[in-house]
């Protein structure tokens, strides 16, 4: 099958699917009309489903007509809670939430490829998984799949994500670093209070908590080589009841973001040291919560990069590989890529002055030029295609 062509005649169905999902954008783990809508689909394809009772998302399953290995595509299906702006036809029903990262493309573009493949699947040399995963934006919503036991037949992965730094209708298939790992953390000051008149009687949480954010800014400009990407950002900070009353607790919450696994083992202590001794000089004392999230995505698997790659350039010749910058970004399929080393993701470029399609994911007014959704449901076909061939010793 020539995916590029059955993708455009596909176009339209592609088009409407995703037009169908961001209407009734749904939020992390309530994903129910899109589960049922997706999983509904897949069964008028003749592919075999599995959903589940206790989480949303599904399964399809493809069996080729050869035996061999296993590929899962995964696409996310959960949206943002942000108030739509985008100026589309076929906005939000739901208020206050918004498909701003472009997981209603991914579904839609997965639910052509999974149409193409079923169509062509005396091709296939062994199955397809088709994840359409919950929870992405909740930063745990794979872990489910996995620990249920639900992929761990799975050889090799591919996730896909429109991204603005990217032209639109290009694809980036990048070896090594592309998004960084996420660590959230809770920072908890405890000291006394006092009329705001007799300072002198009280240990000042928010003067703790101030020198505290200060001294997490040295863990990025003094304690890490400046060679090595670091973010550690503090987002949030809640203290005081009046304006005359001394705080006794002081609630920061914040985020860490690297590439590398050795400073982000690292992190966590050095907000503890900063943290103990910011606190004391104010007569202070302080607790922190540090959550390890997600790892970063990172494409090793040079081989399986170059299946992708030469997946694409099948498909569209030459000129659709484009280069992106590394993003400081997070994603939840990198729990998959620890579990599955055989794993790689993949942008799909969105950015389109001509089509006002300029904002960033998360942004009330993202919006996307929908001419690249099959190019995107193309390549996710063709790659599974390409992977199934060369690991059962066909030639590409």
């Amino acid at each position: 099958m020539d995916y590029a062509v059955r993708a455009q005649e596909l176009k339209q169905y592609i088009i409407e699917q995703r037009h169908f999902l961001h209407r009734h954008a749904e939020l992390s783990y309530k994903e129910t009309v899109t589960t049922k809508h997706i999983a509904d689909e897949l069964r008028s394809f003749g592919i075999e489903v599995m959903t589940f009772n206790d989480y949303t998302g599904c399964i399809g399953i493809i069996r080729g007509e050869t035996p061999g290995k296993t590929v899962l595509l995964r696409a996310d299906i959960d949206a943002l809670p942000i108030c739509e702006n985008s100026g589309v036809d076929f906005e939000s029903i739901n208020n206050g939430v918004m498909h701003a990262c472009g997981h209603d493309c991914h579904a839609a573009m997965l639910l052509g490829a999974a149409r193409m493949l079923q169509e062509n699947r005396a091709a296939l040399n062994g199955n397809v998984k088709l994840l359409f995963q919950a929870g992405e934006e909740a930063f745990y919503g794979v872990r489910y799949y996995w620990e249920q036991g639900l992929v761990n037949d799975v050889d090799a992965a591919m996730g896909m994500h429109v991204w603005p730094t990217v032209q639109s209708g290009y694809i980036a298939v990048q070896d090594g670093n592309l998004m960084a790992s996420c660590d959230n953390f809770r920072l908890t000051v405890h000291g006394r209070s006092a009329h705001g008149a007799r300072p002198h009687e009280s240990c000042d949480a928010i003067v703790a908590a101030s020198s505290i954010i200060l001294g997490i800014q040295t863990i990025v400009s003094r304690m890490t080589s400046p060679l090595e990407p670091l973010v550690v950002t503090i987002g949030s900070i809640r203290s005081g009841t009046q304006f005359n009353i001394i705080s006794d607790t002081a609630v920061m919450e914040g985020t860490v973001r690297t590439y590398n696994p050795e400073i982000r083992a690292k992190v966590e202590q050095e907000i503890r040291q900063v943290m103990n001794s910011a606190a004391a000089m104010s007569g202070c004392t302080a607790e922190l919560f540090y959550d390890y999230i997600e790892p970063s995505v990172c494409n090793r698997d040079i081989e399986l990069n170059d299946i992708a790659r030469a997946s694409a350039v099948k498909l569209f010749g030459e000129d659709i590989l484009r280069p992106t910058p590394q993003s400081m970004g997070s994603e939840d399929f990198s729990f998959l890529m620890e579990k599955i080393p055989s794993s790689l993701f993949v942008f799909l470029g969105c950015y389109d002055e001509n089509s006002g399609c300029i904002y960033p994911v998360h942004n009330e007014k993202f919006r996307i030029n929908e001419d690249i959704l099959p190019i995107g449901a193309a390549e996710y076909a063709q790659f599974a295609e390409d992977y199934l061939k060369s690991s059962g010793g066909g030639s590409l």
